[in-house]
């Protein structure tokens, strides 16, 4: 009797959701054969690392696109310890607004004194929301906050901000999905901030800043063709889908060709029988073409993207100019007569942990002209440990094998190359400043910066710069109402499933989930079942997106 055939499965796109989707797929070499394209000659999509000079900056690199993480994300976590990478512990300061209207969650300001009502009854609102999700769905945030009889001010100088922070929404900050902001609050799966009722934010949680993302993306595509049942097409571009329905070699049918050789090559073609569509939205529906159905061209067209620059530089002054970058008393807020000993204690405190450790890694700012529209920086260098002489793998030891880290044997020869100690020495000499914890890092004068200016269509004459260019998806309450809730009316339909953040909310750990229950859609494994931390979001997502449940 003859071997069942294996399923063809082809996977458009090696970003986090592609990637994902490979993965699961490479542990049945049995069952599946698959191929991966990218039109990028590495894989990780928007998670990329840059050279920089380390005998200016104090490290060899950056990571460009993706900076880290909550560490509630669970299967993307697992997932880099399993290669043999560690993300890095920081505390994830911020400074938002300037002069009189700076506040921060490092301390508190004369502008979260000066809203202190409304910041109480926030946390009324948040539970609201939750309560009624399905209609919060679909209401706005500038809505939401008129519903509640939040003032204008705190509005703008407080709430459009965090939303910036927490999405990156290019300028369509009041039109984000009220739901979404309850869940970055309060669902353990996605919760990036403790609400405060004093200060809104409570105190500085702990981020996680990624390994070298080249690195750890080149160890995840040697693991996943380690099985040899998946073949990766890296710098070759997918130009159209031919077919769904052929009837003779498989019903898939793709033109592709190689990318970026400096002639012109003829196109190819090869067939499948499943395809996963691990790119965004308006990537889909390109491929599509005519191929798109009526139902997918109006669930994908109703992602909306706006185009945003960023800026990869040491400008400080540009930085002081437009930020609070560094401690002044001149913010703190007032200590009231009427406040209680323990809370001029605590504020105290507070004052005095500032001066010696503010170091934010985020800042946004205002535009006067329109107060809904928001510029956003990074501090890389307080952000990245590179900075601090951490390898490219992250605090990681090679023989440690708790909680699945180096898991993957024997190690891909690009998480062996991470982990080299020698590395941390690199840039050393420029690394004369000290942080809080008293590890050597850069002087302020010689930080890396990244400033981006969202929305080019809408914002653009706001803007004194432009360089390099970003895709962003825009969180607007109608992606919940004409995208989210119909995801389940597509995927799997004419042999095609779709795999990316953009189907539910950008983040890192969506994007691994959802090629995950690509996956597992065609017949594969969940990787990490019986881990209910990686599993909790897994569930909701493949209930969500795909319309079904995962068997026990």
């Amino acid at each position: 009797m003859s071997a069942p055939q294996r399923k063809r499965v082809c996977i458009v796109g090696a970003g986090a959701s592609g990637m994902s989707a490979a993965y699961a797929l490479s542990k049945h070499p049995d069952r599946f054969e698959v191929t991966v394209f990218d039109k990028e000659s590495v894989a990780g999509g928007m998670a990329t690392s840059l050279d920089i000079d380390p005998g200016t900056y104090g490290a060899a690199y950056i990571n460009d696109g993706v900076q880290g993480c909550s560490p509630v994300f669970f299967n993307t976590l697992r997932m880099f310890r399993m290669l043999g990478f560690e993300a890095t512990e920081v505390g994830m300061q911020i400074s938002f607004g300037k002069g009189e209207h700076f506040w921060s969650n490092v301390f508190p300001s004369q502008l979260v004194a000066e809203y202190q009502k409304d910041i109480a009854r926030f946390g009324g609102a948040l539970k609201t929301i939750k309560r009624l999700e399905p209609f919060f769905a679909v209401v706005p945030v500038h809505v939401m906050l008129r519903m509640f009889r939040f003032s204008t001010g705190f509005a703008e100088r407080m709430v459009y901000p965090l939303v910036a922070l927490f999405f990156g929404t290019g300028n369509q900050t009041p039109y984000i999905s009220s739901a979404i902001l309850e869940r970055v609050f309060m669902d353990p799966s996605m919760k990036l901030f403790e609400y405060n009722e004093k200060s809104l934010l409570a105190s500085i949680p702990t981020m996680l800043s990624f390994p070298k993302l080249q690195n750890v993306y080149g160890a995840w595509v040697e693991e996943t063709s380690s099985r040899g049942n998946v073949e990766f097409k890296l710098g070759h571009q997918v130009l159209r889908i031919v077919s769904r329905a052929a009837k003779k070699d498989g019903p898939v049918q793709i033109e592709y060709r190689q990318a970026d050789t400096g002639h012109e090559c003829q196109p190819e073609t090869a067939f499948f029988d499943e395809l996963i569509l691990a790119v965004d939205a308006d990537s889909c529906l390109k491929l599509l073409g005519k191929e798109a159905t009526w139902r997918e061209r109006t669930v994908l067209g109703n992602v909306k993207y706006l185009h945003d620059v960023t800026i990869t530089h040491s400008d400080l002054e540009y930085m002081k100019r437009n930020y609070e970058v560094q401690y002044s008393p001149k913010h703190n807020a007032p200590l009231s007569a009427g406040a209680s000993a323990q809370d001029r204690a605590r504020m105290e405190d507070a004052f005095a942990f500032a001066s010696h450790n503010f170091r934010p890694l985020y800042y946004t700012r205002q535009y006067e002209r329109d107060r809904a529209k928001i510029e956003m920086s990074f501090d890389l260098t307080h952000y990245q440990a590179q900075f601090r002489g951490e390898k490219p793998a992250g605090p990681i030891d090679p023989q440690e094998r708790a909680a699945h880290r180096n898991e993957c044997q024997p190690p891909p020869e690009a998480a062996r190359r991470a982990q080299d100690p020698a590395l941390e020495s690199v840039g050393e000499e420029v690394r004369t400043g000290m942080n809080a914890e008293g590890l050597a890092e850069p002087p302020l004068e010689r930080h890396v910066f990244q400033t981006i200016f969202l929305d080019r269509d809408g914002s653009q004459d706001l803007w004194t710069v432009h360089e390099k260019w970003w895709k962003q998806q825009s969180h607007r309450w109608q992606h919940y109402a004409g995208v989210v809730p119909w995801m389940m009316f597509v995927n799997g339909k004419r042999h095609t499933h779709y795999a990316g953040a953009w189907s539910i909310l950008n983040m890192h750990e969506l994007a691994v989930t959802s090629g995950f229950a690509a996956a597992y859609r065609l017949g594969a494994d969940y990787p990490f079942h019986g881990d209910e931390d990686c599993e909790r979001l897994f569930r909701l997502y493949l209930g969500l997106s795909h319309g079904t449940r995962m068997v026990s």
